[in-house]
């Protein structure tokens, strides 16, 4: 069944009034018709059963039969913070990250980062938005993936810590704490995992958010590309808080 994040301003009692994005994507993409049901989501990790009742490209509507919470979200609430790389890299990494069941992402700016200023990346925000929101949709989530400000690798070091019980830096000369050891030890709820840039970070960057609170690891004898080293991370968390 198609789902759809809509905002409230499109849910008017028992009534949701599509956007024209949507309404478009359900009459000329999808090509569904009036009586079909959809799953209408309004990011609050609620599902609104949802027939709808009138398709045009111009506007759709439909009327919400049940709402239910979403079963999908994990409990684990996860913060990729992601060294800026290459477009395609890094909305690579959005998405699939998105799909495992990453709740929130940083960009940030590290020593060896291709992007080493801010303004640089604001302009793709939208862009990055709509892919999180896709992947959304069509992971099954309920809530869509906040996307926070660029930062600065030692801003992140001053306010990170604080905020998440366990941070996580994964780092290819680490060979003693294994991720899958350690996440089998200890299941806290607010989890951040920061990945380097294609360089890697440096060894002086590894000490500073170690001494910062991060604990560095190991995510196997291979060295993973950048983006495998995110989902592979983002999986081993996803997979360590949902066992029972």
């Amino acid at each position: 069944m198609h789902r759809f994040f809509v905002t409230l301003d499109e849910i008017q009692f028992e009534e949701v009034r599509f956007s024209p994005v949507t309404s478009r994507q359900i009459a000329r993409v999808l090509r569904l018709k009036c009586g079909e049901r959809v799953v209408v989501l309004d990011n609050s990790g609620d599902e609104l059963l949802t027939e709808l009742t009138h398709v045009d490209d111009l506007g759709c509507t439909g009327r919400i039969l049940q709402r239910s919470q979403c079963p999908n979200e994990p409990h684990t609430r996860l913060l990729m913070i992601l060294g800026l790389t290459q477009r395609e890299k890094f909305e690579w990494m959005l998405q699939k990250c998105t799909e495992v069941g990453a709740a929130a992402f940083i960009p940030v700016i590290t020593g060896r980062s291709l992007v080493q200023h801010p303004a640089d990346v604001l302009s793709k925000y939208p862009r990055w938005r709509t892919i999180i929101k896709e992947a959304a949709e069509q992971s099954g989530r309920g809530v869509i993936p906040d996307l926070l400000e660029p930062a600065a690798f030692h801003d992140t070091l001053k306010t990170i810590p604080a905020a998440y019980s366990l941070c996580l830096i994964p780092w290819e000369d680490e060979h003693k704490t294994d991720i899958h050891e350690l996440l089998s030890k200890t299941r806290p709820e607010k989890i951040a995992v920061m990945i380097g840039p294609e360089g890697g970070f440096s060894i002086d960057e590894v000490k500073q958010a170690a001494r910062a609170g991060f604990k560095p690891v190991t995510l196997g004898k291979r060295i993973l590309r950048m983006e495998t080293a995110a989902v592979v991370a983002a999986a081993l968390v996803m997979y360590e808080g949902e066992r029972n």
